[in-house]
């Protein structure tokens, strides 16, 4: 069974003004989708998640992170939250073929300030990237073969690099990949794989 997988990030000063910038770093690390580049979706939430947004902005054609952290910086407090939406190209076999194709994949960066919805940035990170399904890393629906594990390897290997490259260059002071029901993805990775032996 498949799981949301995520990335959390906390760093050592998150104050109003250092927000977005920490933000940007992590931005910057990201391998966005050759098909559909850049942010493609930017909202702001007041308070808590339960609050309308006081700001949502579409780009069709993808902007560069940094264009998005600027229209973002124009609302910047401590109790808001920022989302920004974009994609990286992943593996995916189709559905009618089978035939392995590089695809886009949808990712979310949640950037929390410390005054957001009663500190929720303490559990689930200053800044929380939300990779969907860890289903693209396992695909538990696919048999397994050399092809398969092959693009499963891929996968997970930008998801490494990622990680890495955000660890190294983004200034954060702790991170944690976790998914929902608390599975560690590299256990569920080893038992897949061995599967096919």
């Amino acid at each position: 069974m498949s799981d949301p997988l995520y990335l959390s990030l906390w760093f050592s000063d998150f104050s109003g003004p250092e927000m977005l910038p920490h933000a940007y770093s992590v931005l910057q690390q990201f391998p966005f989708s050759a098909q559909r580049p850049g942010v493609t979706y930017l909202a702001l939430h007041p308070v808590s998640w339960n609050e309308a947004t006081v700001l949502e902005r579409k780009f069709p054609g993808g902007i560069d992170p940094g264009q998005a952290t600027l229209i973002a910086a124009e609302l910047i407090h401590d109790d808001y939250a920022y989302l920004f939406e974009a994609y990286w190209d992943l593996w995916t076999p189709e559905q009618t073929s089978g035939n392995w194709v590089l695809a886009p994949a949808p990712v979310r960066f949640i950037v929390q300030g410390e005054e957001f919805d009663e500190k929720a940035y303490e559990q689930t990170g200053h800044v929380q990237v939300d990779f969907g399904s860890d289903a693209y890393f396992l695909q538990p629906d696919t048999s397994l073969n050399d092809q398969t594990q092959a693009k499963i390897r891929d996968n997970v290997a930008k998801l490494v690099d990622f990680s890495s490259k955000v660890e190294k260059h983004s200034g954060a002071n702790s991170r944690l990949l976790w998914s929902e029901s608390e599975d560690n993805l590299a256990q569920k990775l080893i038992a897949r794989l061995q599967r096919v032996q």
